[in-house]
Order: C-alpha cells, then structure tokens, then sequence
C-alpha cells in the first residue's frame, strides 16, 4: 500500500511518495516491504500508488527485474478513472477494492496485504504458515508493546489460541486497558515475560483468505484498520500473529529521523548487515566514496561520496554526498544528490554541503546546496515552523529538495 499523501512526512513528501523517501543513505522505504516479500518467496507483488508517484514508479522499473522465465512479477497499480468509478483510494480498503479485478485474475488463494511505510523483516511463511494451520479467515500481525505507547496505535485483545475477540482504535481509559493486556497465558506462550504488562499493536499486516477478501470488500467501507477488520472481528475468524522481532513505524518526522539515527549505532536494533535477509534496491554503478582526511564517528556514508577534512558524528550521509572541509554534522540525516554536477549553474553554489558549515539535527533532502559557513540548528526555535527554504517539523529542521541556504546563512 503506496498511495497515502503522506503528509506526517511533508516536506521529504513534497515531491514523492511516501514509500520513495530516501531510508539508510542508499536505500528507499518501499524497499523494505519488497524486500521482506522477496526474502520470504513472495514474487507476485503489486504496488498500489496514487499521490507523487512518478519517483515511485521510476524506483521500483529500476530495482526489480525479473527474467522472462519467470513467473514473478512487481506491478504497479495507480489510481484510475474506469467506466465504475472515477473516485481516487479512500483508503486503504477501498484502494484494493478498486483494483480487485487484478488480483482475481490470478489463481491465488490468499492475499498479504502491507504497508509501505515500516522498518522491519519478517519471514511472511510463518506468518501464512500460522495462518492456514489456525484455520483463520483473517490473520493480523501484531506487536507486543507497553502501556505508553497504546495511544498511538490500535490494539486486539485475544485469547491463548490467538483469536482476536476485540479491537480498540488509541484507547486511553485505564479500565479498558486493564481488560486488553495480554494473559499470562499467552505471554507463556510465545515466550514473553509473564509478568510484563504488554499490549497486541495492530502492524497494519493482513492476510486474507482469498473468498474472504472478496465478501469483505463488498461494501463501501473505507479503510481495513479502522472498518473492515473491527467488522471482520464481530463476524469472521480473525487470528492474531505476534511478532516479537523490530517494528518501526516511520510514517512522521520524528520517527523516521530516530530510525535512521539507530542505524549508525554501534550493534543497531535493525541492521542492514543482516546476511539472513538482504535488502535490495536499485543497482547503481558508482565508484567508492573518498575520504580526504575527515573525522568520522558512528557514521553511515553511501556509495560515491567526497568528503574532505569534515566532523561527522552519528550522522547517515547519501549516495553522491559532497562535503567541503572545515565542516561539522551531528546527528543529521543527508540524503545526497540524484546526479554528479557537471557544471555549476550560475550564481548558485554547488550541490553538497560548503565549507565550514555546522549541521545539527537537521534533514538535507537531495540536491540541496548548503553554501559555506552556514549554520543549520533547530537549536531556540519553535518544534515547528514554515520558512522559504527550510521547514522544522517535531525539533528537526528539514532542507528540501532542491533548496538552496546561501552562504554564511543561520537556521
């Protein structure tokens, strides 16, 4: 699912899809759904889009290629006037909806249905392993979580054999609570603290028995998390997968920031380095990255940067990065460039960070060019704000990209 506006991520989705944010220097959120589906022996995909969509579409034609001896398939599916409908998704239910006729026109017996805006890996066969053997007509992924977190997410009440007999949208009240943690039963089961207080987070992962999917989308309702699966519960066996591996939601500012962070942490809580379950993304065919000189300290650099004799601490510097000497990043996310520039426009300065430049806590979308000495902090400003150039979103300042800070520049 590719189609939301993604607007808890504005500006990194001014101009592309939410899945197509640059994640972990080289990488781009859709890839880890892809990814995950190709690790688990999942190859026919479709990818449901709708709002920015051509750096999506661009992406995902030059990242996954299969023969033509093969049977799988990545397909994009973007939202469509037909002779039924002329409306745009509603939601996420009414996205596959709209395109129900694709997936009817193979022979599949059951649907995963995914998000595209989740850091995780899962094997997707023990998830549908579970799901046959339980016999269910609906099976979530859920997440174990604590009291505090609640509000933010959906959460499923279910017994020891795992079939979910309630669901509730951020509840808040302390008696509710109480009756939605997770039995010690349960907890025993699966391997978990007896004694912890823990709650069933919906993940946003389905899977549908193929006729189930049908009947339950014979209506008007919008949206699986907030109407299709509440209904599904009354009515249908809903089981529960709970996943007790890393989970992150990085559909805001703030979230997607600390993900990427984490990543430059010395033993991270989801590495890339994982042998087990590779990630993958588009081919590119550049040199190493060069160093001239620079201090780094728990940094992530991609694929064909040029560093000269900068600071960099906990930072995740993109593919095609420049970064002139005499400057300092901390904890500051640079997505890097779409191009090595030939020829310097004129009276702009170039792309990459200049020098003598502080950054701290800060977003360099792609293409930005910071000119020398500026200095770019969120440090005494308000938790959000708007300007020309720049925006502030949960403390962190955001560049854009194709902005330009001229030289000497305070944020």
């Amino acid at each position: 699912m590719g189609g939301g506006a993604g607007t808890r991520l504005f500006p990194l989705t001014k101009d592309r899809a939410k899945p197509a944010v640059p994640l972990g220097g080289k990488y781009r959120i859709v890839d880890i759904s892809i990814s995950n589906c190709l690790n688990s022996g999942l190859r026919s995909i479709y990818v449901l889009t709708q709002f920015n969509s051509m750096s999506l579409h661009r992406h995902i034609q030059a990242s996954y290629k299969f023969d033509n001896f093969s049977r799988s398939f990545i397909d994009i599916l973007a939202a469509q006037q037909t002779p039924e409908g002329s409306q745009w998704y509603q939601g996420t239910a009414d996205a596959v909806r709209q395109n129900m006729r694709y997936f009817l026109e193979r022979p599949f017996d059951y649907y995963l249905i995914l998000s595209g805006d989740q850091l995780y890996r899962m094997d997707f066969r023990v998830l549908l392993h579970q799901h046959i053997q339980s016999g269910a007509d609906i099976t979530l992924a859920t997440k174990p979580v604590h009291r505090h977190q609640v509000s933010q997410v959906g959460i499923m009440q279910s017994g020891a054999d795992r079939r979910i007999t309630h669901f509730l949208e951020k509840p808040t009240e302390e008696a509710v609570l109480h009756e939605m943690k997770i039995s010690r039963e349960l907890l025993a089961a699966v391997g978990l603290n007896e004694e912890e207080e823990l709650f069933q987070a919906s993940m946003g992962i389905y899977v549908f028995n193929r006729d189930v999917l049908v009947e339950s989308l014979n209506n008007d309702l919008a949206d699986f998390g907030k109407h299709v699966i509440p209904q599904s519960i009354q009515q249908r066996h809903v089981s529960a997968y709970i996943f007790k591996g890393y989970w992150e939601d990085i559909g805001t500012i703030r979230a997607f920031y600390e993900a990427n962070l984490d990543l430059t942490d010395i033993v991270p809580e989801y590495s890339f380095f994982d042998p087990e379950g590779a990630i993958y993304t588009h081919p590119r065919f550049l040199p190493g990255s060069k160093i001239n000189g620079a201090t780094l300290r728990q940094a992530i650099i991609s694929d064909g940067c040029i560093i000269s004799d900068a600071h960099l601490e906990r930072s995740v510097v993109g593919i095609r990065s420049i970064i002139q000497s005499g400057a300092t990043i901390r904890n500051s996310i640079l997505m890097g460039a779409d191009y090595f520039e030939q020829a310097r426009d004129s009276g702009l300065p170039p792309i990459g960070i200049g020098r003598n430049c502080v950054i701290d806590r800060a977003i360099i979308d792609k293409n930005a060019r910071i000119a020398d000495g500026a200095v770019i902090t969120p440090e005494g400003k308000p938790a959000n704000f708007d300007a020309d150039n720049y925006f502030i979103r949960d403390g962190i300042v955001i560049v854009p990209k194709n902005a330009v800070i001229p030289a000497g520049f305070w944020i």
